[in-house]
């Protein structure tokens, strides 16, 4: 993927942009080229950008976090690859490394940024539940996408351009994203409206407890150690959920945590704020989380300093996350990667706290992102020990699709930069409604109504941000 430089801050407005998109479109053979053009923006809330610019018909990505000060949004689509299937994660590596052959970069400063591909996969490597509206597998060059890292802002702008392509239009094009973003740096998200719920409704919740109760008897026979068990909540809204409104909502809410947000352009979204991070690599540095075992927040200190002493020293809840450490660090081992191992603490979030194990690698040239992420997904945080047992009762004991619930959402470049996390503390909206889903593992000494409950406090938490 060659990269050239360009003088800052004057191609968009002069003929430099144009000559070289033309000079692109003059040497295309007989297939389409991918030209990048990374441009320095004023600082801008992508946030707004994503409500401003993305239309109702367009598949857009949207990832934050605010203990970084770090966001990206991903708006349309250049190019993109929907599958399904065991060699799934292959497939999409392969796509991308077609799609960065045929790419060209140009941009207006060293801290220009390469295209990024947005990915979503399913928990399961097929979707059994015919209308669910995500595929098992997307990945997507986007055609606008605004990155963040504090006060830097970079917009990429993606054209797939071949013999026919009317530079013209393309070039207007991106004067207006830039026309408009400006505009929009002086728009704030300080919005106070409010919605209604007009049904709220949990299902089969005493079933849900038998199930646990058959699970405890199956883990006592030793057919598995642990399954994570996940539960729905289906809510009806007066009026349209508010995307923006409810994202901006997580963010201020769970500031510790991963907001995100996917649309398939057809009018679903599935959203979240999720604590758990898969997998981050930065310049071959590869960070991953063990997070397992949780305790509620006290609402004195007293009463938290409580709670977490009762985590930390928890035989049940140390043994669920050393199950959950040492997956992970196998996993890192057979793919020829070494793992540093930090020392466990407590990861607090605004209503729940987690133990937490980081850990952190030198990653092998030579291994891809998608790679790790297949062989870790899913973890036993989201599957349960021994792994294919747990999955194989899971597709028995949950009636409803898990879809993208508990499972890989992110994004990678082509300098092998990536981060991934995983789609729990989520809820997939349809205009007026929404399904969200909160899970519990169950090992030995579980107690039914503990898991309920806290499966319920997870599921209040995500309840207050839709609005």
């Amino acid at each position: 993927m060659p990269v050239l430089p360009c003088h800052p801050h004057t191609f968009v407005y002069h003929n430099e942009l144009y000559q070289f998109l033309s000079y692109c479109q003059q040497n295309v053979a007989n297939e389409s080229q991918i030209v990048s053009v990374s441009l320095e923006i004023d600082s801008v809330d992508p946030l707004i950008v994503l409500q401003q610019i993305a239309k109702p018909n367009q598949q857009s990505f949207y990832f934050e976090n605010k203990s970084k000060n770090q966001a990206i949004a991903a708006i349309d689509v250049v190019t993109k690859l929907q599958t399904c299937g065991a060699n799934r994660f292959a497939q999409a590596q392969q796509f991308i490394n077609s799609c960065l052959a045929q790419t060209i970069t140009i941009g207006t400063s060293k801290d220009a940024i390469s295209p990024h591909f947005f990915c979503s996969f399913s928990f399961f490597d097929e979707i059994t539940q015919s209308n669910y509206p995500f595929s098992a597998v997307t990945v997507f060059l986007p055609r606008w996408q605004i990155s963040c890292n504090g006060d830097h802002c970079i917009l990429v702008a993606n054209f797939l351009i071949d013999a026919k392509t009317n530079l013209d239009r393309l070039y207007q094009d991106l004067c207006q994203i830039v026309r408009t973003i400006n505009f929009l740096k002086y728009t704030s998200t300080a919005i106070n409206n409010t919605n209604s719920i007009i049904c709220n409704e949990e299902k089969n919740i005493k079933n849900f407890k038998k199930t646990i109760t058959s699970c405890l008897e199956l883990i006592e026979s030793n057919y598995f150690q642990k399954i994570v068990l996940a539960h729905p909540l289906d809510v009806t809204y007066e009026e349209p959920i508010d995307l923006l409104r409810s994202l901006d909502n997580l963010r201020n809410i769970h500031p510790g945590c991963y907001i995100f947000a996917i649309s398939n352009g057809k009018g679903q979204n599935f959203i979240g704020a999720s604590p758990e991070r898969l997998i981050s690599i930065h310049n071959q540095q590869l960070s991953t989380d063990a997070l397992a075992g949780s305790a509620p927040r006290g609402k004195t200190l007293a009463e938290d300093t409580m709670l977490a002493n009762s985590l930390l020293t928890s035989e049940k809840e140390q043994h669920e996350h050393r199950v959950v450490s040492d997956f992970i660090t196998q996993c890192l081992y057979q793919l020829g990667i070494t793992p540093q191992i930090l020392p466990p603490r407590l990861r607090q979030l605004s209503n729940i706290q987690h133990l937490w194990t980081p850990i952190q690698a030198q990653l092998p040239t030579h291994v891809h992102p998608l790679e790790i992420v297949a062989a870790l997904h899913p973890t036993p945080a989201v599957a349960g020990v021994s792994r294919d047992k747990a999955c194989t009762k899971i597709r028995d004991y949950e009636t409803f699709e898990r879809g993208l619930y508990a499972a890989p959402i992110g994004w990678l470049d082509a300098q092998g930069n990536s981060e991934f996390i995983v789609g729990i503390r989520s809820a997939m909206i349809d205009r007026d409604r929404a399904r969200l889903y909160a899970g519990a593992g169950i090992v030995a000494g579980s107690n039914p109504d503990r898991e309920v409950a806290e499966i319920q406090l997870k599921l209040q938490a995500l309840l207050k941000a839709l609005v």
